[in-house]
């Protein structure tokens, strides 16, 4: 997923209670009085403010949860922290994000960012600080082809996904005439570059619009275009406006997007207009996945709410760092994190965690869900449903 443009509009105040009140590293590791044992933090980089901060919340519960339980299980030889920056998806604060971490020596390893740009422009500085970043959901295809030395990410890039989702409407859903529509964003125009390049057969039109708080015309475009199919590369706050917009203008087609779009919050926000809604996502529903069943309770546990859309990457991003700090033999520093991450083999609840040489994950799923009766629903893979 995952880039953002400006964001700056106020959220509920339960979202900044959450950043103020997160655990923060201190400054140098050492003893804490455990047991004269170092500790050492793991951050979380991502939104925790902003019109699409819930997908930034659900990923900074996963690594939370991983934290508490790797301290509570016992048998780590150091104690964790846990500490967070909100970058509100936007690439403009993503440095300054980035550094606030950085400037925490205590910090060995980020989960995150969370979002394309954001990362993008993050990456740089956590490359010269040789501070490993390990991302649950930033899918721009170039990331892993710019040189970052520290960066790694647990999904698989758009280029896995758009291939996957032009399949998938060809396929899947028998389109005929395309529209696809993306939002100028880092990850909008990259997953749509895919797509674009992976449709064959059906007519199809592509068009960019910039994050608004209009759709009507785009929706009236789409609607006389004579599309059977509507695909939006773009997040759920603005796709939940777009979906509107489409119901008013008296499209009749299908609908779908991506990951950026696909949590809870875009039925919270277009209503009856998500209804029938088609997402794909490099990711699974950890609330129906028997592999997730302890998460899923645990996380429920802490949070009182079940896990959302990348929650599961993080909490296993979280755990696959944990993992790969157990290993390191007396102090731990960065550079060791680097290279034992790069080693890492960790058997997660979404796959198992293992990187190549660029930092991009063995494996590489795509999933479909729907909006069905104003739930998220998964419908299967890609490859059992365009065949």
């Amino acid at each position: 997923m995952l880039d953002r443009r400006l964001l700056r509009l106020a959220v509920p105040l339960a979202v900044g209670a959450l950043a103020l009140t997160a655990c923060g590293g201190s400054s140098s590791g050492g003893s804490s009085g455990n047991g004269g044992k170092k500790t050492y933090t793991i951050a979380y980089q991502g939104p925790l403010s902003g019109d699409n901060a819930q997908l930034g919340i659900n990923m900074d519960n996963g690594v939370q949860l991983a934290v508490q339980q790797a301290n509570k299980k016992g048998d780590l030889p150091f104690t964790l922290k846990f500490t967070n920056s909100d970058d509100v998806g936007d690439p403009a604060q993503g440095p300054t994000a980035a550094q606030k971490l950085i400037d925490n020596d205590n910090v060995m390893a980020v989960v995150g960012p969370a979002f394309s740009g954001a990362t993008k422009a993050s990456e740089p500085l956590f490359s010269e600080a040789n501070l490993t970043s390990v991302s649950p959901s930033a899918t721009n295809p170039t990331l892993t082809s710019q040189g970052f030395k520290t960066f790694f990410r647990v999904v698989p890039p758009d280029d896995a996904q758009g291939a996957e989702a032009g399949a998938y409407m060809v396929k899947g859903l028998k389109a005929k005439s395309i529209y696809l529509v993306d939002d100028k964003s880092e990850y909008g125009v990259g997953l749509a570059d895919v797509i674009a390049k992976n449709v064959a057969g059906p007519k199809f039109k592509r068009e960019g619009i910039p994050v608004t708080k209009d759709y009507s015309t785009i929706a009236q475009k789409v609607a006389s275009s004579g599309a059977d199919t509507l695909y939006y590369a773009g997040y759920y706050a603005e796709l939940g406006l777009f979906a509107k917009a489409l119901k008013a203008a008296g499209y009749k087609g299908n609908i779908a997007s991506g990951d950026g779009a696909n949590d809870d919050q875009l039925i919270t926000q277009a209503g009856a207009a998500a209804e029938g809604i088609y997402l794909t996502c490099p990711c699974n529903d950890a609330n129906v996945d028997p592999n997730a069943k302890d998460f899923l309770s645990a996380y429920k546990a802490k949070f009182n709410a079940n896990p959302g859309t990348y929650s599961p990457e993080a909490y296993d991003a979280a755990n696959a760092i944990i993992d790969a700090m157990k290993g390191i033999s007396g102090d731990i520093t960065r550079q060791k994190v680097v290279d034992a991450v790069k080693a890492v083999d960790y058997k997660g609840i979404t796959k198992e965690i293992k990187f190549e040489s660029n930092g991009e994950v063995a494996g590489k799923v795509i999933f479909v869900y729907q909006v069905k009766d104003g739930k998220r629903a998964v419908l299967g893979t890609t490859s059992e449903l365009a065949k």
